[in-house]
């Protein structure tokens, strides 16, 4: 009885059947960019719904209570970069969300018994900072001004489809518009350049291009501040410091806001659930359908003239639409989803080839205290500054990370893994039974086909979650005896539950050959693909992965765009 109700759920949703009609657009995937694109198609007058292979709608923007009274923000656990025209013309406040700002925002303790505080704190900042070296202290507020420029200089980018050509045959009414919509967008880029100057335009560059080790090099002269930092470079990849072109992803530091503060990173009250939740209330209150337990397994595509034409889900059950947008990644996209011999051998090649690969690990802890780090040198169990913010354990030194990084390299996770702690509990109450608390661990690095065993072996699984644990213990005396149960997510588990290809939180690899035109693949940044009718709006896809909205919002403004010039 049980399975014939989960059957019925997949094709009735309040009475209405999935199959009664054809709908004007499906979105196959219920994370926060397909909700997101959903909540934009409805809002056109568009009949959309919304087809969630698991229980629960989110994807890695979700909270579950896997531990009874815990609720964990279960992949991703901070929020920034939802962007901030989203907020507003989705009204997420008015639909439940609500940001818990963090201050301080950083902590970093160190064995010798020292630590380093940073948060919005400008007098706090340099007065942290000092204790290493005035000179940083002094260079740091140049720092962040000079990252808060070039994020100023990429903010439109992020809100807009990227100037691609257009592919395949097109009127020239079409190619005439779609030349002066590039020439547009090149001008603008061109005027911000000029405002930002030709020395700024250099650093900036010198950024994209250039280790973050050597950015950090160049700016500070403190280890632990450095490698603070640092860790914003290499958060969810599988390089290093060292690694070409990681300077980029400091720009993570500064690149989101909370309420209008730029640079500030939030909880969000309830968990990362809460994101995806109160978009998915304005999806529905503009009329979107949305259904869990409705998993994809084909698209339908006509024979002549090779478009989509709806979708077939696991169940057999057939749904017709001639638009269809993918929340998946890329590479389940296109070598999943897409039917055999439909797609052209070079982009299916291009598609193959590109780098789903990761190194991180998520455990989620229910603890019965607060942990007690030794450097503070107190023993009050009520939550002080050190655990309201991002504590990093274990990244000391930027050799530390790039040590942590050369055993993955090397086919072993890190023997002194590279951990980001956070204890959202602290500040959202909801979440954890009184006295108690959720904390988050994001580690790195864990190779997804170890050399030295298997995630799928529960013995090996406990010892890596232990070593975690451990050297947690040498900044925290007490931390092991705290924990009540934890969850684990390795790059295995974050494929196969969240359905992230490779375990990549990004739906691929966030490097300067994978950004703008390049994303997914050269010739398609624009969401279109070779398929008509199909459109990509995850991750994958332009600007790019984290909780930030834009690729459902953009692709959803390319749909609309392309479905009215079709009428």
């Amino acid at each position: 009885m049980w399975r014939q109700q989960r059957k019925n759920l997949c094709s009735v949703i309040g009475g209405r059947s999935l199959t009664a009609k054809k709908w004007d657009a499906l979105v196959i995937g219920g994370g926060h960019n397909g909700l997101t694109a959903a909540a934009y198609l409805a809002r056109s007058g568009l009949s959309v719904a919304v087809l969630e292979r698991r229980h629960i709608i989110g994807g890695a923007a979700v909270t579950e209570e896997l531990v009874p009274g815990f609720k964990f923000s279960r992949c991703s656990y901070l929020q920034s970069l939802l962007r901030p025209s989203l907020i507003k013309e989705l009204e997420l406040g008015r639909h439940g969300l609500k940001l818990l700002k963090r201050s301080p925002s950083s902590f970093t303790p160190c064995l010798d018994g020292r630590y380093l505080l940073l948060g919005p704190d400008k007098e706090l900042n340099y007065s942290e900072i000092s204790k290493f070296s005035k000179r940083d202290a002094q260079a740091y507020p140049r720092y962040e001004n000079q990252l808060e420029n070039f994020c100023k200089f990429m903010d439109p980018l992020l809100d807009s489809s990227t100037p691609e050509t257009l592919q395949g045959i097109s009127s020239l009414n079409a190619r005439m518009k779609n030349k002066l919509q590039k020439s547009v967008f090149w001008v603008h880029c061109l005027r911000r350049a000029l405002v930002l100057g030709q020395k700024e335009m250099v650093d900036f560059m010198d950024l994209l291009l250039s280790p973050a080790s050597m950015v950090l090099n160049n700016w500070f002269e403190t280890d632990v501040l450095k490698a603070t930092l640092a860790t914003d470079a290499v958060i969810g990849t599988t390089g290093s410091p060292n690694t070409p072109g990681s300077g980029y992803v400091l720009l993570h530091h500064v690149m989101g806001e909370t309420d209008g503060d730029r640079g500030i990173w939030s909880y969000v009250q309830g968990g990362m659930g809460s994101v995806s939740l109160a978009i998915s209330r304005a999806a529905k209150e503009a009329g979107a359908t949305i259904v869990t337990e409705a998993e994809v397994s084909e698209l339908m595509i006509e024979e002549d003239p090779g478009r989509v034409c709806g979708v077939l889900l696991a169940d057999g059950t057939r749904v017709r639409s001639s638009v269809v947008l993918s929340n998946a990644t890329p590479y389940r996209t296109f070598m999943e989803f897409v039917p055999k011999n439909v797609l052209p051998d070079d982009f299916l090649r291009a598609i193959k080839n590109s780098d789903y690969s990761s190194a991180t690990t998520k455990i989620n802890l229910a603890v019965d205290r607060l942990p007690q780090f030794h450097c503070c040198k107190l023993s009050n169990p009520d939550a002080g500054p050190q655990h309201m913010g991002t504590i990093h354990i274990g990244s000391e030194t930027m050799q530390e990370i790039d040590s942590g990084c050369q055993d993955a390299v090397n086919g072993i996770p890190s023997r002194r893994p590279i951990i980001e702690m956070t204890i959202p509990s602290v500040v959202d109450k909801t979440i954890s039974p009184p006295g108690k608390h959720v904390i988050n661990l994001f580690v790195q690095y864990t190779p997804y086909k170890p050399s030295d065993g298997s995630w799928e072996d529960p013995a090996y699984r406990k010892s890596f979650a232990e070593r975690c644990f451990a050297l947690i213990e040498e900044y925290a005396p007490g931390f092991i005896s705290s924990i009540i149960d934890y969850d684990m997510l390795t790059p295995p588990d974050l494929e196969r539950e969240i359905g992230l290809t490779g375990g990549n939180i990004f739906h691929g690899a966030m490097g300067l050959d994978s950004l703008f035109l390049m994303r997914p693949v050269k010739g398609w940044s624009n969401y279109t693909t070779p398929v008509r009718g199909l459109y990509l709006c995850g991750s994958g896809a332009h600007p790019g992965g984290g909780v930030m909205g834009a690729p459902g919002r953009n692709a959803a403004r390319v749909v609309i765009h392309d479905i009215k010039n079709s009428e």
